[in-house]
């Protein structure tokens, strides 16, 4: 066991657990994304940056004319995910 649930509560805060597929979890010091060279382009730095979708989309032509027939297709990969692990 890594930690128990009270070591857990009490954890420092510039401390997490990385938890990665296919690797044990592991204590690791958290990352100051303020330090990171792009953290300008980020909504955090500056709330300009925030992605706006429905904005994009309503700039973007439609890719299907709405009297166009098209299909859709749904994939459930959820088994194939479930067998990976």
């Amino acid at each position: 066991e890594l930690m128990t649930q009270d070591e857990i509560a009490v954890m420092d805060g510039g401390k997490c657990i990385l938890q990665l597929r296919g690797v044990r979890p592991f204590f690791s010091d958290k990352y100051d994304i303020t330090q990171h060279p792009n953290y300008k382009y980020l909504s955090d730095f500056d709330k300009k940056n925030a992605f706006d979708v429905e904005r994009y989309m309503s700039t973007r032509p439609a890719i299907v004319k709405p009297d166009e027939p098209f299909d859709i297709y749904e994939i459930d990969l959820s088994d194939e995910d479930a067998a990976a692990e």
